[in-house]
């Protein structure tokens, strides 16, 4: 698990081609400072596993899968690219959950600039769309941002993130420009919720939600389920 708060702005070393898989080395000196063999790092919101290292840079292996749904489809050396280890128990919580699996990529559609800030608006993918709202979180290229403005046009949805001047500094995201693309990853509460409400609307509730010994009867709205009779625990 990640926090979407970028350790450091790496850059791609090497691309090695291997079939259907490629393997990346990055450049991320303070990333690899401390890291083992297997160790998760995401490398622009990807969550890769790390397979060798030394002081200044790590190696990893990206499946065909995960070429497809990302950026790293197209990925070179020298390219920059955001990182960050995984989160450890009792760290602070500074951006949102974050898993590293991205749900696809997104189109840079507009970037206004302000006086020290920016504003960037994204094509929102139709199978996204319902995933996103308006003040929600949501990862860009690994970095947690928060949706500034939501839309809903005839020729396809959008979303916008205001970024501030310590984003636009320490991440890709200040070299964004029109039609470039980013890798998206929604939030995880959302994708449960969906995936919920698709099963009910085919299934019986889980039996999680019945009385126990009692299959397919429904807890009495006047009972909270879990207490017992005359209200104690």
């Amino acid at each position: 698990m990640f926090t979407g708060i970028i350790e450091e702005l790496g850059a791609v070393a090497r691309v090695e081609p291997h079939a259907d898989v490629v393997r990346l080395t990055v450049r991320g000196p303070k990333v690899v400072e401390g890291v083992r063999h297997g160790d998760s790092i995401a490398v622009s919101g990807v969550c890769l596993t790390v397979v060798d290292s030394d002081a200044e840079s790590f190696t990893a292996d990206v499946m065909a899968q995960t070429l497809r749904m990302s950026t790293l489809d197209d990925v070179a050396e020298g390219r920059p690219v955001n990182l960050e280890r995984a989160a450890l128990v009792g760290d602070r919580l500074g951006g949102h959950i974050v898993q590293g699996h991205v749900d696809g990529t997104a189109e840079v559609l507009e970037v206004r600039p302000g006086d020290e800030w920016r504003v960037v608006r994204f094509a929102l993918p139709d199978a996204l769309a319902a995933l996103v709202v308006d003040k929600g979180s949501i990862a860009v290229d690994g970095v947690s941002l928060t949706v500034s403005a939501l839309g809903d046009e005839p020729d396809g949805s959008w979303f916008e993130v205001s970024l501030i001047p310590e984003t636009l500094a320490a991440t890709t995201l200040g070299g964004l420009a029109v039609g470039d693309r980013v890798n998206l990853e929604t939030d995880v509460l959302a994708r449960h919720v969906q995936r919920m409400l698709r099963l009910d609307a085919h299934r019986a509730l889980p039996s999680s939600l019945h009385e126990p010994g009692a299959p397919g009867e429904s807890v009495r709205a006047s009972e909270p389920a879990g207490v017992a009779d005359g209200g104690a625990r």
